[in-house]
């Protein structure tokens, strides 16, 4: 099995417009990786920094990368870390959430409920879509 890394994810999902010949060959590579024989991983941390990439440097959609978790997600050569957290947070990402909070919050599944400042953006929007473990912002 091959471990596979943000920028390979990064490579194989982003095109670049005038890219360098350097950014050309890896994503060769990164094709030649995905689109191969080998069975892969993906780390849910590599997710959650490839969400941050995708956003932040590239711009991308909500949905851009929802469509990325889910074709990761139905190739059956790829093992996604905690794949239940993984598509709990998909869903709550397609919601409105976060992927970030989501994630978190899915990982944090068995608990009694979430600590958490973020009482706008992370408790309020859980709530809001009556997300269990609830969030609660200690006083």
């Amino acid at each position: 099995m091959i471990g596979l890394d943000t920028n390979v994810l990064a490579r194989y999902y982003l095109s670049e417009q005038d890219a360098d010949a350097a950014t050309l060959k890896q994503q060769q590579a990164a094709q030649r990786l995905l689109e191969g024989d080998e069975p892969l991983q993906v780390a849910k941390t590599v997710l959650l920094e490839l969400e941050w990439v995708m956003r932040g440097a590239y711009g991308s959609s909500r949905e851009e990368f929802a469509s990325v978790l889910d074709h990761l997600l139905s190739s059956p050569r790829i093992t996604v870390e905690d794949r239940l957290s993984i598509e709990a947070a998909l869903a709550a990402h397609r919601s409105g959430l976060d992927f970030a909070d989501a994630l978190h919050h899915a990982t944090y599944r068995t608990c009694a409920w979430v600590a958490s400042f973020d009482d706008r953006k992370f408790a309020r929007r859980a709530q809001k879509l009556g997300l269990v473990p609830t969030i609660k912002v200690p006083r």
